[in-house]
């Protein structure tokens, strides 16, 4: 039986480089993966979603050549072809990530389902279904199996072949009409770009917004910028009932006592995520996790367990790629150096609708709920230079700050390139600097940075 120093289950974002990096300090490292490399930020988070977004922005700006004074008679899209470049990225991922695993000094790669099956004395017991199967032991194990889309209880949905985020991949041919249920940040991204598709979009919301964290100034925008384009909302409404009918999918809705039927061509399930940690034997050596299966974790993500850890999404919080990767610094940190990383840390975000909604930090309404005394800063886009010469003025950014100490409590920037502006707040924040150390910079014109600084410089 093979003993390991640490065994990794899950080939994601924090496992993949986790492993690397213990086996570059000596240890006898294993990587146990059912299926593929890269989690479900390679396969069919990330790495796709956001090519086949680029190609959706390059057909919105080509048939809106005439303000750029340019004559684009028609614009054709080739709906396979476009799936088809984002597989390939999927793919060269995929391939990079295997390659590291070869040679004698790299990790040991298992292949298969692993699943916990107890301790032999100083160690656990792991089985791991392969090929080939096999039994393993590990003086320390660390848990990274990720995430699914969740199915929410609807009736008839499980008889339905519906799309979801772990699918979409898949699917070949452009509906007519996509019906979403849900409107997170999976959803309002994947809308958009099923929309500059050519496909008809209805996004249907059980709450009263979408993106619920957020402010509501900030989603009401970022709402009518969708709606602009065709989008429909349909807030404020339940789905009840899931049927297939010749000619599309009814689903029954019900909003504000009334009920209503919709009939589209495809369902997407965008309605939350589930840890995948229903069949690794937890209850074997006592993990204990939460109702919804998520595995409690201290801040350095131990475990109940000694000699346990977990990372990624099944650690429950925030479900970033970059926050799993993160994890693995925490994780190098507590295995096998000083133990000073720890999940105190500031968490930015994005969503990757376009225009992009950068976040990091409290938003206006977490702040004042905390009861702390803010100052808040708000800027338009359409009064920034570059932003006009680029016909890209939609949006706007606003900042929250602490009265008194002038630092930077949260900040949301939606604009074009909104994901890559919020990083200035991003490191002010880590190096708890008060806004005036922004204000006061000089910035280069024309740059989309100054409305960063444009915002700060409105503070009230």
């Amino acid at each position: 039986m093979q003993r390991f120093d640490v065994l990794i289950i899950g080939g994601g974002q924090a496992g993949i480089p986790l492993a690397h990096a213990l086996a570059r300090r000596g240890k006898a490292v294993a990587l146990a993966e059912r299926k593929h490399l890269g989690g479900s930020c390679i396969n069919f988070g990330c790495t796709p979603t956001k090519a086949v977004i680029a190609s959706a922005r390059a057909a919105f700006q080509a048939r809106r050549g005439a303000v750029f004074g340019l004559r684009i008679p028609t614009v054709e899209v080739d709906f396979p072809a476009v799936l088809d470049r984002a597989r390939s990225i999927v793919q060269q991922s995929r391939a990079s990530l295997r390659r590291g695993f070869e040679g004698t000094r790299a990790p040991a790669l298992l292949s298969g389902h692993a699943r916990l099956e107890g301790r032999a004395r100083d160690a656990f017991r792991v089985r791991v279904a392969g090929p080939p199967p096999r039994e393993v032991l590990a003086e320390r194990v660390v848990l990274d199996t990720g995430s699914r889309a969740l199915r929410p209880p609807i009736e008839g949905l499980e008889k339905l072949d519906y799309l979801y985020a772990g699918n979409w991949l898949d699917e070949h041919r452009l509906p007519r009409h996509m019906v979403f249920i849900g409107a997170g940040y999976i959803a309002l991204e994947m809308s958009q770009f099923y929309l500059r598709m050519g496909c008809r979009v209805t996004i249907l919301e059980k709450s009263s917004q979408i993106l619920r964290r957020e402010d509501e100034d900030v989603v009401f925008l970022l709402q009518r910028l969708l709606e602009s384009e065709g989008i429909e909302f349909r807030l404020k409404t339940n789905v009840t009932r899931i049927q297939r009918r010749r000619g599309g999918t009814a689903i029954r809705i019900e909003s504000d006592g009334s009920e209503a039927e919709i009939v589209g061509a495809r369902v997407f399930v965008a309605a939350g995520r589930q840890p995948n940690t229903d069949d690794l034997g937890l209850e074997t050596v006592g993990v204990r996790t939460s109702e919804d299966g998520f595995v409690q974790v201290d801040d350095r993500l131990a475990t109940s367990v000694a000699g346990i850890w977990a990372a990624g999404d099944i650690r429950g919080g925030p479900m970033f790629t970059h926050t799993s990767w993160d994890d693995y610094r925490i994780l190098e940190s507590q295995l096998a150096g000083d133990g000073s990383r720890t999940t105190r840390r500031v968490v930015p975000y994005a969503v990757y609708t376009d225009p992009e909604l950068g976040r990091v930090g409290m938003s206006e309404r977490e702040a004042r709920d905390s009861g702390a005394r803010i100052r808040v800063g708000r800027f338009e886009m359409r009064n920034n230079g570059k932003a006009r010469e680029l016909s890209d003025t939609q949006g706007s950014i606003k900042v929250i700050v602490e009265a008194g100490t002038g630092r930077i409590l949260g900040a949301a920037v939606l604009a074009f390139e909104g994901a890559e502006l919020v990083h200035i707040f991003v490191d002010l924040m880590n190096a708890g600097a008060p806004f005036t150390v922004l204000r006061d910079a000089v910035h280069i014109h024309p740059t989309l940075a100054e409305a960063v600084q444009s915002a700060v410089a409105r503070i009230e």
